[in-house]
Formats: structure tokens, sequence, C-alpha cells
């Protein structure tokens, strides 16, 4: 969202002689989550609104003017990246190509490389870096906690050579087999789920509301409302009850990676 509501919010705190720390306090909410609502990252709740108007004596103007709920995106994770770096937990749920920061150097420059409009080679090279740069976060043996929701279509389209997409495949299963990450397989014999209609991460945090970022068609939306969280929430877990188990998801991704070429 524009920091419009935001920087308005801050000259109010401001003049009313308080920290974020003593408004937060008035509030019943965090500090950073008052400094997000203020620097434009997110948006505060109908009842966030409220508490902060009655806080700072603004009567409605605050639960009046609140920005959208959903925020377009146009430069994917540009805002999201940030939060995704902070976050103790996230679920994945992808249909095309596997989550950002699960690819390898190799299939993300494949993925990357396919643009449209295309773009340089030095551009491509940037975006790769960037990307592995999100993947650091798996490094810590404990956060965030990952569960990777994958559905068979991502297995069986090849975006990639055979040997680089086995490398994917197999890249994935060692980070489950090792515990780092959960990972499950959505089959095509479920038929409509209720993910389909793009890609899905949930992110859960220590001191903020959760948030929810989807995307369809190039465009990605940051969900910040609570009610809008919560549905995708439910979306995610009706799908993942119909997924295969571990056990079964990491014989499928093996068997799949044999069939591009992986030998153990």
């Amino acid at each position: 969202m524009t920091s419009t509501y935001g920087d308005w919010l801050k000259q109010q705190r401001e003049a009313a002689g308080l920290t974020q720390q003593q408004l937060a306090d008035m509030t019943v909410m965090t500090r950073s989550h008052i400094a997000h609502i203020e620097a434009g990252r997110r948006v505060p709740s109908k009842e966030d609104a409220r508490r902060l108007d009655t806080a700072l004596n603004t009567g409605d103007v605050l639960s009046s003017f609140l920005p959208q709920d959903e925020v377009a995106i146009a430069d994917y994770f540009e805002a999201v990246c940030a939060l995704e770096q902070q976050a103790v937990m996230i679920h994945e749920f992808a249909l095309a190509y596997f989550p950002g920061i699960l690819q390898t150097k190799r299939y993300a420059r494949a993925v990357l490389g396919a643009a449209f409009p295309p773009v340089s080679e030095e551009e491509c090279d940037r975006r790769v870096v960037t990307r592995l740069e999100r993947a650091k976060i798996l490094e810590d043996p404990v956060t965030p906690v990952v569960w990777a929701l994958l559905d068979e279509t991502l297995l069986r389209r090849p975006v990639a050579s055979g040997d680089v997409m086995a490398e994917q495949i197999m890249h994935v299963v060692r980070l489950a087999e090792t515990g780092r990450i959960r990972v499950h397989v959505m089959p095509f014999g479920v038929g409509h789920h209720p993910l389909m209609q793009g890609m899905l991460t949930l992110m859960w945090f220590e001191d903020q509301p959760p948030l929810a970022y989807g995307e369809t068609d190039q465009m990605g939306k940051l969900h910040d409302s609570p009610t809008a969280v919560q549905e995708l929430q439910h979306r995610y877990a009706l799908a993942l009850s119909d997924a295969m188990p571990l056990k079964e998801s990491l014989a499928l991704l093996r068997a799949t990676a044999k069939e591009y070429g992986h030998h153990d």
C-alpha cells in the first residue's frame, strides 16, 4: 500500500507525544506492527484501526480511511521479501514452479531466463542471486518451519532440461529427508482443489499478525486483512487434507527424478 495512511498515523502519534511502543501498549498491539503500518507495509485490521482512533483521539478517521485489504504487488516479492525473512513459519503451495526458497541455482536460472518479456543476461543473473539469497533462510536448522504443498503438475511439466529437473527434485527430497522441511504432493487424481488458482504463501510471525501472498498471471497480491488471511489458511488446510502423506510424496518425487535421469 502507499505510505500516506502510515505517514498520517505517524504524524498523529508524534503530535500526541507518543513513542511507537507507548502507542502499541495503548492499543494492545506490538511496536513492530505499529512500525510496519507507519511504513506502509501492513494494513491494520478494522479493530486495530478503531483502537488507534481511540488512543489518538482521531474520531473515526483511521477506521474510515483504511487502505484496501488486498494490495497489488507489481514486482513479485518486492514488498514481501523482507517479511519472508522474518517469518517463523511458512506454508507454500506451488502450482507451476517449485517455490522460490526451494529452488536450485540452475532451476532458478531456467525459470527466470524464460521470463516474458525477455530480460538481459545481467538482469537474469541479478534475479537468480536474489532468489538464492531468499533460500538462505533454510540455512537455519529450525526457523522458519517450512511446509511445501506441490501440485503434481510442476513435476510433470519440465521447465528445464531433464538433469536440472532431477537435481531440483532431489534437492527438495534431501531437505525433507533431513527434516528441514515437510513436503506433500497434490496428485492429479484429486481433480479440482481449493488452491488451483495459483501459488500461495502463508506466513506467521512472532510479534505480528499472519499474512498471505498469492500470485496468478504475473500479478501478486499481499493479503493483510485478518478475514482474507484466515480464509486462505482454511483453503490451504483443506487442500493439504487431500494431498499425499510425506512418505508417499517422497517416493513419488524420487521416482519422478529417476524418470528425468537421476541415478542414486
